[in-house]
């Protein structure tokens, strides 16, 4: 056998490593008839539906967390439902990466307002949120509500706001959107679904 000196050391550093494992109770045969531990074992299974279009794929979300109080889980894996009939499993190259969306430095998580005139955005709460929201819809619908047409019949027509229906959601709450809309007097509404 043709060897030089640096293969010599390669061999001899193997040899060496390889009996003082042996030397050491390492058994290779016991190691690589051992199972590997699944990595989603001691997870909490979570259903829900990819926000990305009108589709709704249906996703399972693997969440790492003791479920104490004040503990924040945190997702490790979503991949999709195999029990969802829209989707069965498969997700599209978007929602593939939706895990990269959840997880983004980028992302945005509490609701935030840029004031007339600032070019600042700054955090708000939730109930400020809404109660902000729900100001500027009832002003602007007691500003430009239509009572009636020009021939005297009642039309209740509030024209000047549109409402746009998440097409991510169940035909339930997409119906009870439409109503809530109508029964304000919106006309503009719309969903990315168009179903």
């Amino acid at each position: 056998m043709d060897m030089n000196r640096r293969e010599f050391f390669r061999v001899s550093a193997a040899g060496l490593a390889g009996s003082s494992l042996v030397a050491m109770g390492f058994s290779p045969t016991e190691v690589l008839a051992s199972t590997r531990h699944f990595k989603l074992a001691q997870t909490t299974e979570t259903r829900s539906i990819c926000p990305y279009c009108s589709v709704s794929c249906g996703l399972v979300v693997y969440t790492l967390g003791d479920k104490a109080k004040n503990v924040h889980p945190s997702i490790v894996h979503i991949e999709g439902d195999p029990d969802n009939p829209v989707n069965r499993g498969t997700l599209c190259p978007k929602g593939a990466g939706v895990m990269d969306m959840v997880q983004s430095e980028n992302r945005v998580t509490k609701p935030q307002v840029r004031e007339a005139g600032s070019s600042e955005w700054k955090e708000i709460s939730w109930q400020d949120a809404i109660d902000r929201i729900a100001r500027h819809m009832k002003d602007d619908r007691d500003e430009n509500i239509i009572l009636k047409n020009d021939k005297g019949v009642t039309v209740n027509r509030w024209n000047s706001t549109g409402f746009l229906i998440s097409s991510a959601a169940s035909n339930e709450s997409g119906y009870l959107s439409v109503k809530v809309a109508r029964g304000l007097g919106m006309v503009a509404l719309d969903t990315q679904a168009r179903i």
